[in-house]
């Protein structure tokens, strides 16, 4: 029995060890490989599109930053060409986006981050939950803190008139994605942990609605677009921008449907490359000048508001992707959506360096290229990086426990052996002095 306890423990101790250096290892990025080594810009472009010739990507728009400037643009297609001009829709990258609309209101005083959301509800209201729903606050919204467990995720419709009410949507959303109930729902203590929630953001917009007494489009169209000069972004499906709509496309390159949301706040974002780089320009605070958003709000938004194993990963809306100098982040947001869309928006408030791609066609292209410029860039693993990693790193672990169990087992087995062979063999040398 000690013998048994004694292996097992060292087992126990071996397999510790070993999950906490790979664990270690893939978040400092001891094992990764990058898809180049080339970090100049106009190098680090060329070799995007060495990669473009390996997998499908329907559309991409493409811009490198230094020091708060576009430096390098590009360009794919499959079909219609693509320019800095294109409208793309944004998916998730549009909770970035709609997070400065709602930190505007915090700005004007006519919202606080810390007060029950309920003080603001009148067309809509949270059901009644096993925990407090005064705990839900705008803050915790932001922040995918709220305890809402609804997982959203919206496939949108195919057809605009069928496109639910942003009331019946938060009841029960008709366009979840599979497994996901729909439901915007308190399912979990508020403020206990980071859950990422599409509901909490379409919850968001209907606050904008009640507050600001606009529909979403046109309170974002008014007070963030217009001042920025980002004539071709909005939220709500514009006709006029039929024909600069880029096309859209399933994996195996076949064309796609355009598809509608209710959820405009948290997925809904149609915008360009061209518009996006004058929203890269709001967060630069010398060069900024028609600036909806003060500074002092810009930077809440990119303070940490929610760790995930032990690490900041969330501020208001904004991802923290990589800590850099001074207790500072890569900052951004990026999004996925069936047909495939992906999306990256990374900045650097050190020094205005960054990089935007829009695509179609491609599920994850996008994030993959944006998460190896950080990585190129900063020597850090970013925050979606090391959760594209996790699949192997949990396979790691379990190839090497397995390794360790099976070599303890024959050291173990090899132990019995030779303690029986000595002791055999002194029995025969015993006997033979004995005779």
């Amino acid at each position: 029995m000690k013998r048994f306890i004694k292996y097992t423990s060292l087992s126990a101790a071996l397999i510790v060890l070993w999950t906490v250096m790979i664990f270690l290892g893939t978040d400092q990025g001891w094992w990764h490989t990058p898809f180049t080594e080339q970090k100049e810009s106009t190098k680090f472009i060329a070799s995007v599109h060495k990669e473009l010739k390996k997998e499908f990507v329907g559309n991409m728009a493409m811009a490198i930053f230094k020091d708060g400037a576009p430096v390098t643009e590009s360009f794919h297609s499959k079909n219609t060409s693509v320019n800095r001009n294109t409208v793309f829709q944004v998916a998730s990258l549009s909770k970035f986006v709609s997070t400065i609309g709602v930190m505007r209101l915090v700005q004007e005083g006519k919202l606080d981050l810390d007060v029950p959301v309920s003080n603001y509800l009148k067309r809509w209201e949270l059901p009644p939950s096993s925990f407090d729903n005064n705990k839900v606050t705008v803050r915790r919204l932001l922040s995918h803190t709220a305890g809402l467990t609804d997982g959203l995720g919206y496939s949108g419709f195919e057809n605009l008139k069928d496109v639910q009410s942003l009331e019946s949507s938060l009841t029960k959303a008709k366009d979840a994605d599979q497994g996901r109930n729909g439901s915007t729902q308190v399912g979990i203590l508020p403020g206990s942990e980071w859950r990422y929630s599409g509901g909490g953001f379409t919850l968001l917009q209907l606050i904008v609605e009640e507050v600001s007494r606009q529909s979403f489009d046109q309170y974002m169209r008014i007070e963030i677009f217009e001042p920025l000069g980002m004539q071709s972004s909005f939220y709500q499906w514009d006709e006029k921008f039929r024909n600069k709509l880029c096309d859209f496309y399933n994996a195996d390159g076949s064309k796609a449907p355009h598809f509608y949301y209710t959820s405009l706040a948290a997925t809904s974002l149609y915008t360009t490359l061209t518009d996006l780089e004058k929203l890269f320009a709001l967060f630069n605070i010398e060069k900024s000048t028609l600036k909806p958003l003060q500074p002092k709000y810009q930077r809440m938004m990119w303070q940490a508001e929610a760790n995930k194993l032990g690490a900041p990963i969330y501020g208001l809306g904004t991802f923290l992707f990589a800590e850099i100098d001074n207790g500072q982040f890569i900052i951004g947001h990026d999004g996925q959506s069936n047909p495939p869309i992906n999306t990256a928006f990374r900045y650097n408030p050190t020094n205005g360096d960054g990089i935007i791609i829009l695509t179609t066609g491609n599920s994850d292209f996008a994030t993959r290229i944006a998460s190896d410029w950080v990585f190129l860039n900063t020597g850090k693993v970013d925050t979606l990086l090391f959760a594209m990693q996790q699949n192997k790193m949990v396979s790691n672990v379990i190839i090497g426990s397995v390794v360790i169990i099976l070599l303890i087992i024959t050291i173990s087995l090899s132990r019995k052996y030779y303690k029986r062979k000595v002791t055999h063999k002194h029995k025969i040398i015993s006997t033979s002095n004995a005779i």
